[in-house]
């Protein structure tokens, strides 16, 4: 493929939302050792790929400019780099490409071997793009900090997601009803009957003064919390938390560091956790496995040709979207 000029959509310098997106043609990429080709199927958006464009991280993301979005992918192998073991030309897969470097807005991608997985038949390139960081970093916040055993094999827990209609929380509602959680969900008015669909106990909407509260309608006190909306103060959060109530944030400010860093020093066993995400091939595999079996439901929101990938940038911004955004080459 070396040589060849494939369409893609980029970035120059850090502002401008969807009108700072420009289509180009640039050199399709090479794989490196361990790592594979792709022709690109789909993608999804995710809130941190325009955030990084907004300079939120920066210096760290993105590591270069002018830099082509996104990171979670479907596609086809087409050429494998070499040591790669597991996959050749014409496999299906899903995979995460680089945080540092991104990739996804574009015909082909290249993504290391080891946040690669086999896309079987029953599951939906955009189902499988839809996946790696919303269902891993519910995943992650689930097993992890709150330590819920999605085998059920756990105590019973009582588990709130904010935020439940979006690309997180909607994994988050159905994880937790996996390991057995009793679930309490916040979101809009209009995605009630949507976050009841995917299993939620309780259902509150954000825009009333129970909702407001998260107060839960049958009296629970939350042992963990999946916390996926805007800042809510922790003050908001503490009367309702069970007496180790954990609250992950996945988004974390300043001030969530500033109260997971008093909570640490008075030893409190009410905590904030700021959550980042340690993506790990074998916990893509476990949540694509699920999609397989029909236990876990990819919900996509909306899909773009990548001709329109500026109107899908917007979509993501304006931050109403129900499940995922879906961008196809």
């Amino acid at each position: 493929m070396a040589g060849r000029l494939m369409h893609a959509v980029q970035y120059e310098g850090y502002g401008g939302g969807a009108a700072g997106l420009k289509h180009v043609e640039v050199p399709v990429p090479t794989p490196s050792k361990g790592e594979v080709l792709l022709k690109l199927e789909a993608t999804s958006i995710n809130p941190i790929d325009w955030k990084i464009q907004k300079g939120m991280l920066r210096p760290l993301l993105p590591r270069k400019l002018p830099c082509i979005p996104t990171t979670d992918v479907a596609g086809e192998v087409v050429e494998i780099g070499s040591g790669v073991k597991n996959f050749k030309p014409g496999d299906k897969v899903v995979a995460m490409l680089s945080a540092l470097t991104g990739g996804g807005f574009s015909e082909y991608g290249v993504a290391s071997e080891n946040l690669t997985v086999p896309r079987p038949p029953e599951v939906s390139a955009a189902e499988g793009a839809s996946l790696p960081v919303a269902a891993l970093t519910a995943h992650m916040a689930l097993t992890q900090p709150i330590g819920l055993k999605l085998d059920k094999s756990g105590p019973h827990k009582n588990i709130l997601v904010t935020a439940a209609s979006g690309g997180v929380g909607h994994y988050a509602v159905q994880l937790a009803k996996l390991g057995n959680a009793h679930v309490t969900a916040t979101c809009g008015a209009r995605n009630i009957d949507f976050v009841k669909s995917l299993g939620a106990d309780e259902v509150l909407d954000y825009n009333t003064p129970e909702g407001a509260a998260l107060t839960s309608p049958s009296g629970k006190k939350y042992d963990g919390v999946v916390h996926c909306a805007p800042a809510i103060p922790w003050s908001v959060f503490e009367p309702n938390l069970g007496s180790s109530g954990k609250v992950v944030d996945i988004t974390p400010g300043p001030s969530a560091m500033w109260t997971f860093a008093v909570k640490k020093l008075t030893f409190s066993k009410k905590r904030l956790v700021p959550l980042l995400l340690i993506p790990k091939g074998e916990n893509l595999q476990y949540v694509v496995d699920l999609v397989k079996e029909g236990k876990l439901k990819s919900v996509v929101d909306s899909k773009f040709p990548l001709s329109k990938a500026e109107d899908a940038w917007a979509k993501s911004i304006d931050g109403h979207a129900t499940g995922k955004i879906i961008v196809e080459p």
